[in-house]
């Protein structure tokens, strides 16, 4: 008799075994702990007949976004390609979106976990691999809107709700709701605290209005539940360092950076994205970062002969650019250029932002500041094109302050921090780049007042009370 799992979704095996381990797995996969991978790979191992345990493993791969394991990506969707015949609807219908993704038509494969959630609204696993696509692809709007449309089936008493409520938290704040998404992540938390996407989507609020203070406490007192044995927790002390940059607080980001963001090397794209964008930040502040340009370099360079999504490029491009190659950086961006040329949804992406975003970096590495402008400044209706969160794109538009700035390009900086001021007013360091501005227009009373709301803004705040 086919089995039914948690959720009570069919699945076709016998093997009580096999579907446990499944559970197992799928329950590391969505707190981000631990090894799914290996746990689904027992399973396969005792039952290499188990369909789903196939496709979890395909998809699970398939978020890593990195070539590197397309041959495994390749494996697991050859195994269960060739179980078709035992497998049941949800099965063919995951093994379809699962193969989409390794041929590179990521839309494609989004739209196919989508179309699961319609007649499986209680399939957390393509509940997640469709909000991780969503993620990669820029969709702000169905960040939030995939996951309302499954809640209605979904209460306490359905095993994973945290993980839903975490979920559309991260959604509703990617389309500034923040208010709803501060409620529905605190929610999540509620229901298990080890839930560190949920802790993550009310960091994101957080920074998004400069509660820096809020920020600090919320990850610093919660962090014995995502820190140890978490693959997602190099992120969360992205997020914690971020606060502390903003307060200008340099020593204490380089120190949370080689403690905890890449405290030994890793050749783990997810994590040297995060590695890459935090010394960006510091080089766009004039901040000596040492070696350490160096390390992530040597990893992104192990990877660069291949394109295989733009953001990841565009965060390659920033570590050869702050560790001074410059071969490196122009064999990157001719790769980027051909993959523009591809079809597919990365091609898409490398055309629209991908190839327009590195050559503003390089052209932002040769001093050449007019021509970084002038390829940002388009880009800023469409960058999400190329995924990422808002917080994380937020560094195209500060490189592009920064080259205006330096390209004396006063009015357009004035414009850009004048629309920052707006989103930010409580930013420290949005006041600093409006003193500099002001001091390019000659305005020195105006730049005073705003170094003055800076100094006073970077001062350490009591957290509010939690709710």
């Amino acid at each position: 008799m086919t089995l039914r799992d948690k959720r009570d979704i069919p699945v076709s095996t016998t093997n009580r075994a096999s579907l446990d381990r499944l559970e197992q797995a799928s329950e590391l996969l969505h707190g981000y702990f631990n090894d799914p991978i290996a746990v689904i790979d027992q399973a396969l191992a005792e039952d290499p007949d188990f369909v789903m345990g196939h496709c979890f493993r395909a998809g699970v791969l398939a978020t890593t976004s990195d070539k590197q394991f397309e041959p495994e990506l390749r494996r697991s969707v050859d195994a269960a390609r060739g179980l078709s015949a035992k497998a049941n609807d949800r099965e063919l219908r995951h093994l379809a979106a699962a193969e989409a993704w390794l041929d590179g038509d990521m839309a494609r494969s989004n739209q196919l976990y989508g179309g699961i959630l319609v007649d499986y609204p209680r399939d957390l696993l393509a509940l997640q691999l469709a909000h991780v696509e969503d993620f990669f692809l820029g969709q702000s709007s169905m960040l939030r809107d995939r996951v309302a449309r499954v809640t209605g089936d979904w209460d306490k008493d359905v095993p994973g709700y945290g993980y839903v409520l975490g979920m559309h938290a991260f959604g509703l704040e990617e389309m500034g709701d923040y208010a709803r998404a501060e409620e529905r992540g605190r929610a999540a938390v509620a229901q298990n605290p080890r839930d560190p996407w949920a802790i993550h989507a009310v960091a994101h609020v957080m920074e998004m209005q400069t509660r820096l203070a809020d920020g600090v406490q919320w990850l610093t007192e919660r962090a014995d539940d995502w820190r140890h044995d978490n693959g997602f927790a190099f992120h969360n002390w992205w997020h914690l360092a971020l606060y502390h940059l903003e307060r200008g607080e340099a020593d204490r980001v380089l120190a949370i950076y080689d403690a905890s963001i890449r405290p030994t090397r890793s050749d783990m794209v997810l994590e040297m994205i995060d590695a890459s964008a935090m010394l960006w930040r510091l080089h766009l502040r004039g901040i000596d970062v040492g070696s350490r340009w160096r390390s992530i370099a040597d990893s992104w360079a192990t990877k660069a002969d291949y394109a295989n999504y733009a953001f990841n490029d565009a965060h390659a491009m920033m570590a050869f650019i702050g560790d001074g190659r410059r071969a490196a950086a122009d064999e990157l961006l001719a790769t980027v250029v051909k993959s523009a040329a591809q079809s597919g949804t990365n091609g898409m992406m490398a055309r629209d932002v991908g190839v327009p975003v590195c050559r503003a970096l390089s052209a932002f590495g040769r001093g050449d500041y007019a021509t970084t402008v002038d390829l940002l400044l388009p880009l800023r209706p469409i960058a999400h094109r190329f995924g990422g969160s808002h917080a994380q794109r937020d560094l195209l538009s500060l490189t592009l302050i920064e080259a205006a700035l330096r390209a004396k390009q006063d009015r357009l900086a004035r414009a850009l921090l004048s629309e920052r001021i707006e989103l930010k007013p409580q930013s420290p360091f949005a006041w600093e780049l409006v003193a500099r501005a002001r001091d390019l227009a000659g305005d020195k009373p105006g730049a005073t007042q705003a170094r003055g709301a800076a100094q006073s803004l970077a001062r350490p705040r009591p957290a509010r009370a939690s709710a």
